[in-house]
């Protein structure tokens, strides 16, 4: 699968307009998990939970599954592919790995941290509110250090597809050097013929 050029653009702007808005949703999060955890008025630890639990059900994973479905779309429509260079392969494995331990971990702390307040009680643990989101934008701020980089080179994967690329083009400019000869080994003779009317004629 090829891209052309609009679509590429097009999805271009949907990854990174997803990534940016998934990076500053963490950040806000994480914003108010420090509230929560520092804050001495009760009001303000429930409406902190209560905010982070609505950005966490109605935002957070709709922009990461769309960061990652824009992904997967330029690296398999673009030369980048998805397994040839390490930096793109890492990333979407920590795409992935992050997405997961949104659905498994961020979201249920928070929700019990919601659970937990409105019942008058205490928030039970800071790191429902806290360990996720600094987890989560740590890899964000990895993989946007990555993708300016693009460090480490190709994988063997993409070693092994550029070597065969190189060799069927070295094959293909023998046989076209190869054509050229036969050609002209092959147009020689059809000039002697004529060479040797003209000899006679002049003769």
């Amino acid at each position: 699968m090829k891209l052309s050029r609009p679509a590429r653009r097009a999805t271009l702007v949907v990854h990174v307009a997803a990534s940016a808005g998934w990076l500053g949703l963490t950040l806000g999060l994480l914003a108010l998990g420090i509230t929560a955890t520092t804050t001495g008025s009760a009001v303000t630890v429930e409406a902190s939970v209560r905010a982070m639990k609505l950005f966490a059900d109605w935002l957070l994973l709709p922009l990461a599954f769309l960061t990652l479905v824009s992904g997967l779309v330029l690296s398999l429509g673009t030369p980048w592919g998805l397994a040839r260079h390490r930096w793109v392969y890492i990333k979407f494995w920590l795409t992935l790995a992050t997405i997961t331990a949104t659905v498994f971990a961020l979201r249920p702390g928070v929700g019990a941290a919601v659970t937990a307040v409105s019942a008058g009680g205490p928030l039970p643990d800071a790191g429902d509110v806290l360990f996720g989101p600094i987890v989560s934008l740590s890899a964000y701020l990895f993989m946007t250090v990555i993708s300016v980089l693009k460090p480490w080179g190709l994988t063997r994967r993409g070693r092994r597809l550029r070597e065969q690329k190189s060799a069927g083009r070295k094959s293909a400019n023998q046989k076209s050097v190869g054509q050229k000869s036969r050609g002209q080994k092959i147009s020689a003779p059809a000039r002697k013929p004529v060479d040797a009317e003209r000899a006679s004629q002049t003769a």
